[in-house]
């Protein structure tokens, strides 16, 4: 006997959670609230591995990071806005404004 090659994680959503009536089967509901904040958990990691990559950014380049690092500027904001914990019922327009990046060449 050996090991398994691979560790398969059951990462989705269940199957039989009614979101009409969630409180119809309890251990349905259970699994999407365990869902919803393993999906947060993510969203909140992602985004201070990005601050931290920025972080770094502002260090190596200096004066010019304001060109170097716009796009890593950008990218963390889209991954800050609208994810922690407290802002699931908020409408996106209180997460702050959506800016487009724009080229100046």
């Amino acid at each position: 006997m050996g090991r398994k090659k691979g560790v398969e994680f059951d990462e989705a959503a269940p199957d039989d959670f009614d979101p009409s009536n969630p409180y119809k089967d309890p251990v349905a509901m259970l699994e999407m609230r365990e869902h919803i904040v393993r999906e947060k958990w993510i969203a909140i990691e992602k985004a201070k591995i990005l601050r931290e990559k920025l972080q770094w950014c502002y260090r190596i380049e200096g004066v010019n990071h304001l060109q170097k690092c716009r796009h890593l500027v950008q990218q963390y904001l889209d991954a800050t806005r609208g994810i922690g914990w407290g802002k699931d019922h908020r409408p996106l327009s209180l997460h702050g404004p959506k800016v487009e990046a724009v080229d100046s060449e």
